[in-house]
């Protein structure tokens, strides 16, 4: 049930990030509900993750996944540059917290 919550948090947080980029470009109610309700339920969804999961492993997952997937989101969606240096670094985001889960 924890991974289920930090999955949960994960996807809210790129609601809410992409409700933030769209808020920024256009200010309006929808909008700043994406914003603040796909970020509070994020938060909301990683604290009763900590009820199943170390504290450390559940949040270093959340804010990895999290990060990865804003950086994807932003060059597949937003023209963000998609450079080698970048792959690498987001691969990089990947495999540490692959080895915080497998450690």
């Amino acid at each position: 049930m924890g991974w289920f919550y930090v999955v949960l948090a994960a996807v809210n947080e790129l609601i809410g990030v992409w409700g933030l980029n769209r808020f920024s470009k256009q200010k309006n109610i929808a909008n700043a509900l994406l914003y603040a309700g796909g970020l509070g339920l994020s938060f909301t969804f990683i604290y009763a993750s900590f009820d199943y999961l170390p504290t450390s492993i559940a949040y270093a997952t959340w804010t990895g996944v999290g990060t990865g997937g804003v950086v994807l989101m932003n060059m597949l969606f937003f023209g963000e540059s998609k450079s080698i240096i970048r792959m690498v670094s987001l691969l990089a985001i990947i495999i540490g917290v692959t080895g915080l889960k497998v450690v």
